[in-house]
């Protein structure tokens, strides 16, 4: 008896466990993130993002009220690289369009970070979440507040000398994102007893290593993905398979010098990467997939890898729209959000084979 007294969780150890508050509080985070990162592809795609180019924490909340007011907004924005190399012929009318946007997507981001704050305070209050426990939710809070101050550093870099943002600026802020979406999904799956129990049979190694290859690579397509939008290289062609008539383009490691600079900053390039390691995301989708269905995993994990192979599936196909379409906005965004998916499906594949 003393032995299992000792394994068993205390009452403020369980509150947290057994807290159908926290876990329903952790999935609602997990897809505000998720949503925030699809808003934020909308803001980018309709060039809104620059549109406010400061960055008031407080007195940001509320838009300009008078006319005066949007007069004095236009007018700082009439001095930035966007406007004055691409927007020159933009009124007062359209430029209140672009800057609700933006406003919008600040709006949203700072409720969602009281969403963050607010239960997190009452929970830690209250107990429900105990002290010892406390740190993964604290570092959620830390890194949605940090998540801020890059999007405003992310911004920064296109109010200077160019009228786009930074390429790794923008790439850093999605995997901020994700990083806060895969902290609050993982902690959210760990409150679920229908997906901890799977954790208490012991996984094969050589899966876990497997599990842990295809976060990697999905990690890394998502990141070419920021580069692409960062770059425009979406734009660079609008045929599959081919680029300008053949498979492989000449010159892809040449555009630029030296030569791995082409693998991140030549627009060209990054777009023939992003479109052709999808498929490694494939194959080692599809060897986990037959790895976990030939161990005779449990039930939970078999799924789960067959639906990762089914949203790899899918966002190729979407992807392979997106570029012969021209970066439709509806696809485009359809695109980013499965990519969230696709980042969520990697993440439970992971926590299922991870040890307690």
């Amino acid at each position: 008896m003393a032995s299992r007294a000792a394994v068993l969780p205390s009452p403020a150890e369980a509150s947290s466990i057994n807290s159908p508050a926290v876990r329903t509080w952790l999935y609602l985070l997990s897809f505000l993130v998720a949503l925030m990162v699809v808003i934020g592809g909308y803001v980018r795609l309709t060039r809104s993002g620059l549109s406010i180019v400061e960055w008031n924490v407080i007195t940001g909340v509320l838009p300009p009220l008078s006319e005066a007011a949007w007069q004095a907004e236009f007018a700082k924005y009439q001095q930035t690289p966007e406007f004055q190399k691409i927007n020159f012929n933009m009124t007062l009318e359209g430029y209140r369009r672009i800057f609700l946007i933006e406003w919008a997507h600040r709006l949203i981001a700072r409720l969602v970070g009281l969403v963050v704050l607010i239960p997190l305070a009452w929970f830690l209050l209250r107990g429900t979440i105990p002290r010892r426990q406390a740190g993964v939710y604290v570092a959620l809070l830390a890194l949605f507040g940090f998540q801020g101050f890059l999007g405003w550093f992310m911004v920064a870099s296109g109010l200077v000398d160019r009228p786009h943002v930074s390429p790794y600026r923008l790439t850093i802020h999605l995997l901020t994102a994700l990083l806060i979406l895969g902290l609050a999904w993982w902690k959210a799956l760990d409150l679920t007893p229908r997906f901890a129990a799977v954790r208490r049979r012991p996984a094969q190694r050589g899966l876990r290593l497997l599990a842990r290859l295809l976060m990697a690579v999905a990690l890394l397509q998502i990141a070419y993905g920021g580069l692409v939008a960062g770059l425009k290289a979406g734009y660079v062609s609008n045929t599959w398979p081919l680029m300008f008539g053949t498979l492989v383009p000449q010159g892809l490691l040449a555009i630029l010098q030296p030569w791995w600079l082409n693998l991140v900053e030549a627009p060209t390039t990054v777009h023939f990467i992003h479109r052709w390691f999808a498929f490694v995301v494939l194959i080692v989708a599809l060897v986990f997939w037959w790895r976990a269905r030939r161990a005779n995993e449990a039930a939970t994990l078999r799924q789960g890898s067959l639906f990762m192979v089914a949203i790899v599936v899918f966002q190729i196909l979407v992807g392979i729209g997106v570029v012969i379409w021209s970066v439709p906005l509806p696809v485009a965004l359809l695109h980013q959000g499965v990519a969230v998916a696709l980042f969520a499906a990697a993440l439970f594949l992971n926590h299922q084979l991870s040890r307690p």
